[in-house]
């Protein structure tokens, strides 16, 4: 049984939802944590910065207003995400932010540095880094992040290529504290078994992307009820970073989806001409193949928690 902080305690369903770039905002944050999971979103969602105030804002008295309401139901926590890159030149203004509204969880990405997670430490916050291999784990650990998310082959967006089996064993070994793991993730019992694999957690993103309140465009969230894994490219030509993207999109900006060149990883970009170039380029994960119909978040976290009750009924029976 591996360690967790406080904060988690409140949490009835082991998902976590991903936070999910230009497509996560309060109306998406708010409905996630209503329905009992840990709402997310980027903080460099909110543009120009000082947007992020105003939807911290939002957020906070949107689930304390809820807990008033519901005592018996509290809402869960929310996390906001900052990528920890020499690109993202609004990092200290994002994390300032966050330290003034006691954000409850930061999700750090794309580097680990200990500035950030002491500043999260300094109102009782908690850090997860996400890793794609054991050895940017270490690094996390290392640096003050208080647990991990093993993101592994099939996620959307910045993905690496090892299996959930192998990242989480490898892990495991040495770390006790809290694990989330995340990689085409859209049911139930894909949820039970990451947590027989070991993860405290479950890292859901891409079907979030078809619910009545993701900031996605009604094609997006139809391309991702339409697709299925094998729609999925694996490139890092959009941002310098390797991710998973929807074919249709690629094919819609005039590329070849099969024959996309590589990028120049010393010139990641998340934001100003990246942004621009690539709008239209969607972000998605394997997992999709699930995802049959555009729902409201609550009727989506319904269906995992039924399929998950399912799945260790099956089990144990």
């Amino acid at each position: 049984m591996s360690r967790l902080p406080a904060v988690f305690q409140k949490l009835k369903f082991p998902v976590i939802a991903s936070p999910l770039f230009i497509i996560s905002t309060p109306k998406l944050v708010i409905a996630q944590c209503k329905a009992g999971i840990v709402g997310s979103m980027p903080a460099l969602n909110a543009r120009p910065a000082e947007q992020l105030e105003e939807w911290l804002i939002e957020i906070t008295e949107a689930l304390a207003e809820h807990d008033r309401a519901h005592p018996d139901q509290p809402a869960a926590p929310f996390a906001i995400n900052q990528i920890v890159h020499k690109s993202n030149d609004r990092l200290d203004h994002d994390v300032a932010m966050c330290v003034k509204y006691k954000v409850p969880i930061i999700i750090t990405s794309l580097g680990a540095r200990e500035d950030v997670n002491a500043a999260a430490h300094s109102y009782g916050g908690v850090v997860l880094h996400d890793v794609i291999n054991n050895r940017f784990a270490r690094k996390a650990i290392e640096k003050g992040a208080d647990g991990l998310i093993a993101v592994a082959a099939g996620a959307g967006g910045h993905a690496g290529l090892k299996s959930p089996f192998a990242l989480i064993q490898e892990i495991r070994e040495w770390f006790d504290g809290p694990v989330v793991l995340g990689g085409a993730i859209s049911t139930g019992s894909a949820v039970l078994a990451a947590q027989a694999m070991g993860a405290d957690f479950a890292y859901v993103g891409s079907a979030f992307i078809a619910t009545d309140e993701a900031r996605a465009a009604p094609a997006y969230k139809q391309a991702v009820v339409d697709s299925t894994s094998d729609d999925i490219v694996y490139s890092n030509l959009f941002t310098g970073v390797h991710g998973n993207y929807l074919a249709p999109s690629i094919r819609a900006a005039g590329l070849d989806p099969d024959n996309l060149p590589e990028s120049d990883p010393s010139k990641m970009n998340f934001g100003g001409d990246a942004k621009k170039a690539w709008k239209d380029i969607w972000g998605c994960g394997q997992g999709i193949g699930a995802v049959k119909a555009v729902v409201p978040v609550a009727e989506l976290v319904a269906r995992l928690r039924r399929e998950y009750q399912a799945a260790k009924a099956n089990i144990t029976a």
